[in-house]
């Protein structure tokens, strides 16, 4: 069974960091795209940041230069490095695994910025 797990979620004050990760199991996650996504309280869910199996990143322009996807297929993993991080980045964050087609999420991990 494919599985995505977010950790690493949690307070945090204004200006501060947050790492969360994303373990895979049930497959590869090299051959997989994944990206991370955000849901805020009364907001539609909008992507966030995205690594191709090529490691090729692209991410939201607001979070562009704070933010930095990476993964280790090593340990089947992916992380979103959250620095400088802002009241709007409240948010549920999820992980996401495309394969061909298919798509599978995590559950998600609350992120909470606020002094």
């Amino acid at each position: 069974q494919v599985q995505l797990v977010e950790s690493g979620g949690g307070l945090v004050q204004p200006g501060g960091s947050l790492r969360l990760s994303c373990a895979v199991s049930g497959f590869g996650a090299r051959i997989a795209i994944m990206a991370w996504y955000r849901r805020a309280p009364g907001k539609e869910r909008e992507w966030v940041a995205t690594i191709t199996s090529e490691r090729t990143t692209a991410y939201l322009d607001v979070v562009e230069g704070r933010f930095t996807v990476s993964r280790d297929n090593t340990k089947n993993t992916v992380y979103l490095q959250m620095n400088d991080m802002r009241p709007e980045d409240t948010a549920v964050y999820y992980c996401k695994a495309t394969i061909f087609r298919d798509e599978y999420w995590g559950q998600g991990t609350q992120v909470t910025v606020s002094s």
